[in-house]
């Protein structure tokens, strides 16, 4: 019926769930249209005139809320993704593309954060899953704490992207991203086992589950306390390199993927590869069926799933063996290091050099807070020039 000849309180309800629909969304609950229909169809007598609209609303979500269910039992499922690495790496290029959405990527401030959501099937409820990105490559460390928490790390995974095309970057970004990590995620499975051994206890063996128990190098790899993907982005220009420096970064690769009971693979623009990463980053969003392919032909992009690739096959460090003698490690991984970073030396560079300002960013521009912001610039630099010159009548007088 038109507006003006619907029942005073029916248009209160239909206002009442409007409201409610923007609580769902808060509360990362689907709401059925069905439900609709049947709200603004409904006799207006249950609604008490005392009540406000939010209140209504908010009842009726913690009502539908209890035990995270919809009214039917079906449970939804919420896990977070963290994509960190390379600056420039092509992170945002793999969640547009995994969510499907045709926009050209824009560079990361700080850090970001979008999601997406998955049904299972027929009229049940969507899975969601939280994508938060990292921007700056290791200029930004402090920021890895806020997505890892008490009440995401039992459903966290961990994306790693390097650009393949800067080999001499490769390990430091790596090692300065996942030593920042794995040092939050260590504190908070330490604060989480006070209150819930439980949880900590089934997080451990889910790692481990990954690694066959008669697979030969269980008792030598260290795998990483939350899921890890290592993705190598930029592989049509890394395809270019020499051959030996291809065979060193790939093995390299595989030696640290396979340490962390990590999966490896690396991706270009190639729509076939990208496909592939899709279906390994929706394996760590909304747990579908893991893939079993594998490809460790350095001459190919590597595709290897966690747990089946091995020390044996990948091979000892690529380096004469009369100078793996003058190679002084403490560990493999310190080898490791050693090798690579003899063929490939980090450039010593300053990390906050490239970060610019947001504040002047175009795209953040807003033309009032903006005109604000000049004028309280100028009001600053008035105060520093008068205070400058008081200071030096007073150094004058005295």
């Amino acid at each position: 019926m038109p507006h003006s000849q619907t029942p005073c309180g029916a248009r209160r309800l239909i206002l009442g769930w409007s409201l409610l629909r923007a609580c769902d969304v808060c509360g990362s609950q689907a709401v059925d249209d069905a439900q609709v229909t049947w709200l603004t169809a409904a006799s207006p007598s249950f609604i008490s005139a005392s009540e406000t609209l939010w209140e209504i609303a908010k009842a009726e979500v913690e009502k539908r809320g209890i035990n995270g269910s919809e009214g039917d039992g079906a449970e939804i499922a919420e896990k977070s993704v963290f994509f960190i690495g390379s600056k420039n790496g092509g992170k945002t290029t793999i969640i547009l593309r995994c969510l499907d959405r045709d926009e050209p990527p824009k560079p990361t401030l700080a850090l970001e954060y979008t999601y997406g959501r998955r049904a299972k099937g027929h009229n049940t409820p969507k899975d969601i899953a939280h994508f938060w990105e990292l921007g700056g490559g290791t200029s930004l460390l402090d920021l890895i704490s806020i997505p890892i928490t008490s009440d995401t790390l039992r459903t966290f995974s961990l994306v790693l992207v390097l650009d393949l095309s800067k080999p001499n970057d490769l390990w430091p970004t790596m090692e300065n991203l996942l030593q920042a990590t794995k040092s939050h995620v260590d504190k908070v499975i330490m604060k989480l086992g006070k209150t819930n051994a439980k949880a900590v206890s089934e997080m451990r063996q889910k790692i481990w589950n990954n690694m066959q128990k008669d697979h030969p190098d269980r008792e030598l790899i260290d795998p990483f306390p939350v899921p890890l993907v290592i993705i190598g982005s930029k592989y049509d220009v890394f395809q270019d390199f020499e051959s030996e420096k291809r065979k060193v970064i790939c093995k390299t690769l595989r030696f640290v993927a396979h340490y962390y009971g990590a999966s490896l693979m690396f991706t270009s623009k190639s729509e076939a590869l990208l496909l592939k990463i899709r279906g390994v980053i929706n394996q760590l969003a909304f747990g579908i069926d893991k893939s079993k392919s594998i490809c460790v032909d350095q001459n190919k992009p590597l595709f290897i799933t966690a747990g089946l690739d091995s020390f044996g096959q990948i091979g000892s460090p690529p380096v004469p063996e009369n100078d793996i003698g003058k190679l002084h490690a403490h560990s493999p991984m310190e080898l490791w290091k050693k090798v690579y970073e003899k063929l490939f030396p980090p450039k010593s560079i300053n990390m906050l050099k490239d970060i610019k300002d947001p504040a002047r960013d175009p795209q953040y521009a807003e033309s009032e807070v903006d005109e604000m912001r000049i004028q309280k610039d100028q009001e600053l630099e008035q105060y520093k020039r008068s205070s400058s010159k008081s200071w030096k009548q007073i150094e004058l007088d005295s």
